[in-house]
């Protein structure tokens, strides 16, 4: 069964800028905001929207669900969009989550290795197909245990749409909040998606220095 759509009503709160320089504009995304538009109606209100008022020059380089919060980068200019989506596409960023999951995993780090294809009549949901989806892994850790939750930092290695939410709902620990793949109490659990983009690694197109930036986790 599809899920049943959610009414896109997007925060007020706005994309905090995190650095700014001649090639680079790097944001924290607020959750429940998407980064491009969406095809229904109602759905125009985006970060990519938003930030062209305040910054006509900046150009998408990659994605962020819609209620996964924290940092994303935007190019200034055509040389370092290509030059940044070259480094996405051969994995040549690094990127730290934070999540909040269901239940108490069992051992301190992993790594999940199970391929994700389209769940085509439910879709935009995800799942694991062992035969037909593409190869992703991701590496996990504890930060911390809560009563009825544990505190995670997920480093995907590969890039597979809701990736992470696949991953941890596999292990049997969905993300709280996860109104795609989290059981009715892991959703009820948080009144919003417990995950974060917490760090992005990448070189700087102008030297190929790297740089590493951060936004504070909300949750």
């Amino acid at each position: 069964m599809q899920p049943a759509p959610c009414p896109y009503v997007p925060p007020m709160e706005p994309p905090a800028i995190l650095h700014r320089d001649d090639d680079l504009l790097v944001l924290s995304k607020p959750s429940g905001l998407l980064t491009v538009p969406g095809k229904p109606d109602g759905h125009a209100d985006c970060l990519e929207t938003r930030v062209r008022e305040i910054d006509p020059a900046a150009l998408l380089v990659h994605r962020l669900d819609r209620d996964t919060s924290g940092v994303i980068v935007m190019a200034r200019n055509r040389q370092a969009q290509r030059h940044l989506g070259l480094q996405f596409e051969r994995r040549m960023t690094r990127k730290t989550y934070v999540a909040r999951v269901w239940g108490q995993i069992a051992g301190e780090s992993g790594c999940v290795d199970a391929p994700i294809a389209c769940d085509w009549p439910n879709r935009p949901k995800q799942m694991i197909d062992i035969e037909k989806g593409r190869s992703a892994q991701t590496e996990w850790q504890v930060m911390e245990r809560e009563t009825m939750a544990t505190r995670m930092m997920l480093r995907p290695l590969t890039g597979r749409s809701h990736q992470l939410r696949v991953h941890m709902a596999n292990l049997g620990h969905p993300v709280l909040g996860d109104n795609f793949y989290a059981h009715e109490e892991a959703l009820r659990a948080a009144g919003r998606l417990q995950l974060h983009a917490l760090e992005l690694t990448i070189r700087h197109p102008a030297d190929g220095r790297f740089c590493t930036f951060r936004g504070a986790c909300p949750f």
